[in-house]
């Protein structure tokens, strides 16, 4: 494990960028971006594409460290250069952004009120590849749409047994159990979740750290005592469908929380756009994230 990327993922000032669209939801990111699924023909063009996008930005002026700490990038990324250099050595060498890695393959069907996390038959072996590659951590997702107590209890105990294998790599797994934020006893969900993971987190080792990425919470500061323990480098915010503006407002009202946005951080950018019109309106959604997530 890189201390220095340790350190500045638990005490540095900024946000982490989420650049991991996976296979089924590329296009949509290709879509809203400009570019349609008539421009590629198969999964390789379309990759292609979106490591294009993806190099765009980061290569961008405004995507700098000042502003952003880590970079979540999907695997066919992580296996893309950029400039002749692996993407993860590019983060963290030309930009001093700390590299973190999607591992999960998707959400199984819904039962008792949640979408567990679909088995990862590789996951050794895309680890292993992972810190080859010079990766700091790891982000798996699941989602809860009700506020079912057996569900989420099942969702934090999958999320916590898959983190502790990731950890025992050398790796810091983002634990993501997002709550829908449309549902409708949200509130009562992120009840029960706290309590959870509380619990996991009371049984880890003592050497264990983890993150955590929580949809914002319903009341402001109600992650407060998972900010502050032990296990816990830092807790990040998902957008989680929330618009740019909105998504900083409710950001800002939680102290401690910082972002992991990706819908809300590319939103008004296009493949037809300048450098210079692109460069701008990235600069000024990476500071409106910013601020919202330093106060």
């Amino acid at each position: 494990m890189n201390v220095e990327q340790l350190n500045r993922m638990n005490s540095g000032k900024g946000f982490i960028a989420a650049l991991d669209q996976s296979g089924g939801s590329t296009p949509k990111a290709l879509s809203q971006y400009g570019v349609e699924e008539s421009s590629y023909t198969n999964d390789e063009e379309m990759y292609t594409l979106v490591h294009e996008m993806r190099t765009r930005i980061i290569k961008s002026p405004a995507f700098d460290s000042q502003y952003i700490l880590g970079a979540i990038l999907f695997e066919n990324t992580m296996d893309r250069k950029i400039d002749g250099i692996w993407t993860a050595d590019y983060l963290w060498e030309k930009k001093n952004i700390v590299p973190f890695l999607k591992v999960d393959k998707g959400l199984a069907d819904l039962a008792n009120g949640v979408q567990l996390m679909k088995p990862i038959s590789n996951l050794d072996e895309l680890l292993d590849r992972a810190v080859e590659r010079s990766v700091f951590g790891t982000k798996m997702r699941s989602v809860i749409k009700e506020a079912n107590a057996v569900g989420i209890r099942e969702i934090v105990e999958q999320q916590f047994e898959v983190g502790k294998q990731i950890f025992a790599k050398g790796l810091i797994p983002i634990i993501e159990p997002e709550v829908d934020i449309y549902s409708a006893d949200k509130q009562k969900s992120e009840q029960i979740l706290k309590e959870e993971i509380q619990k996991q987190l009371n049984a880890l080792d003592q050497n264990v750290k983890v993150m955590l990425k929580l949809s914002i919470p319903t009341v402001n500061d109600f992650y407060k005592e998972l900010i502050s323990d032990p296990h816990v480098v830092r807790v990040v915010a998902l957008s989680g469908g929330y618009g740019q503006e909105e998504a900083n407002e409710k950001l800002s009202q939680n102290h401690g929380l910082i972002a992991s946005f990706s819908r809300a951080l590319s939103e008004g950018l296009f493949a037809n756009q300048s450098d210079d019109v692109f460069n701008t309106k990235l600069e000024k959604t990476i500071k409106g994230i910013y601020e919202a997530s330093i106060t």
